[in-house]
This record gives C-alpha cells, structure tokens and sequence, in this order.
C-alpha cells in the first residue's frame, strides 16, 4: 500500500494569513505535488488542524479544493477544528457513533483513523465511546496489521509545552491496543515536527505542518520553526513500514 498523510493545513478564510504564510496557498501547492507524483496513492490522509478556527469559509475553501483532487481522501480533525460544522459542510465524510472516525482495509492491512479531538480541550481525549469502537475494530482486523493515525500523539516528545497537550488518555489508549497487539505503526500529527520513534515497543512517527513548524526548543516556551513545509509517502507491505518525508515546493 502506499499512503500519503499530510497534516495541520490550520486553514483560514482565503486570502488570510498564518504566521506570514497563506495556508490555502501552502495546501495548493501540497496538494499539487501529491497529483503530480503520487496520483497512484491508495490513500491520502489528512491527520487534523483542517482549520484553525474552525471557519466555515476555511472548509468551503477545503471543500472546493479535494473537488478537483484525484486521489481517495480521508479527512481527520484536530483541536482547532469544530467536528460539528465539518459535519454539516462534509456530509459524506466516513464517520461513526458521531465522531470522524473510519477505517480503510488495504491489500496489506488495516488502517484505522481515529477521533481525538475534545472540544474546547487543546490536548485530545478518547471517551468511553471511541475507546470501544477502536476495541472493535482491532477485533474485527484479528491478525492482520492494523496502522492508526490519530491527530494528538499519545507519546511525549520531550518538549513541555507540547507534552501538556498531547492525548490526556494513553494509558487508556494504551490498554486496548495491548489487549490485540496487532497495531504495527502509529502516526500523528499535532506537533508541527518531525519526530519518529516508538512507544510501549510501538514505532511512532509526526509530521510537519503544511503551514508553519514548531522550532525545536526542549524548554517551556514555543518557539515557531522555520523548516519547509511537508508530507510523508508511506509504504506499507509484508516486510513492515517505510516513511519518506518530502518537503515540497511552495512557490
């Protein structure tokens, strides 16, 4: 399988400005370059932050643009989002129990895309709800591999102000993927970073903005970044998971 996720467009109404960037512009340019050398992608995913104050001229822009977009697409939302209005304007965005959540089976596994996102709450939550329905779909997928993506990390990335905000729940979390153990890869968003590892013996990987970055700084402040913007290209197959990082053109 080869997926492509990109991650925290924090769209604005069109023409609006984020850190002296234009985030549709920035999406624009993402999504080109997705089209013109990965059109062939089973799925692209776009792991939260759609908006960033969840405007509903930010996701008629979002709408408008994945019109003209080829590749299958699956939609996620993080903290900056309003799971309401993105119901109400992606009526036929692949939901459950009333959260944007979904699963795609490839030919070599599972994907699961799951809900974190508490409203008004930076960090994410998974309630009892989503917590048996992640319980579910892990059962159903028995021993073939199973991939999630989810817009908070539940890991810590050693740097306090975005440790607050992760997913308040791992441990929670934590107890449904052991009690199937068939969860390969977990992917995130959230942290404007490239960051990969493992948690509890899971490997983990986060992706960059394809708007702004968060500068690497491990003390208690923000910093904003100056790296380029990015997506990741994932291959998945029998032999495991490989992730490239692209940083690509923005005009």
């Amino acid at each position: 399988m080869k997926i492509i996720q990109l991650s925290d467009p924090h769209l604005m109404a069109p023409g609006g400005l984020l850190y002296g960037s234009d985030p549709l512009a920035r999406l624009d340019a993402c999504l080109a370059d997705i089209s013109r050398n990965h059109a062939d992608a089973d799925l692209v995913v776009v792991s939260g932050d759609l908006t960033n104050d969840g405007e509903r001229a930010a996701y008629a822009a979002l709408r408008d643009r994945l019109g003209k977009f080829a590749p299958p697409c699956r939609l996620m939302l993080g903290n900056h989002d309003d799971r309401a209005l993105f119901l109400d304007m992606f009526p036929d965005a692949p939901a459950d129990r009333g959260f944007v959540q979904s699963v795609f089976d490839g030919a070599d596994g599972r994907l699961i895309l799951l809900d974190t996102l508490d409203s008004g709450h930076v960090e994410g939550r998974l309630c009892q709800s989503r917590l048996g329905w992640l319980d579910e779909r892990l059962r159903e997928a028995r021993d073939r591999p199973v991939f999630l993506f989810m817009h908070h990390p539940p890991f810590r990335i050693h740097m306090p102000v975005l440790d607050e905000v992760r997913l308040a729940d791992a441990d929670a979390l934590h107890e449904v993927l052991s009690r199937h153990g068939n969860v390969r890869h977990i992917f995130a968003g959230h942290v404007h970073r490239l960051i990969a590892g493992s948690w509890r013996g899971i490997p983990v990987s986060t992706l960059r903005s394809t708007n702004h970055q968060t500068g690497l700084d491990f003390s208690d402040s923000w910093q904003l970044g100056h790296e380029p913007p990015a997506y990741a290209v994932i291959f998945i197959d029998a032999d495991g998971v490989i992730v490239h990082f692209h940083d690509f053109p923005v005009g």
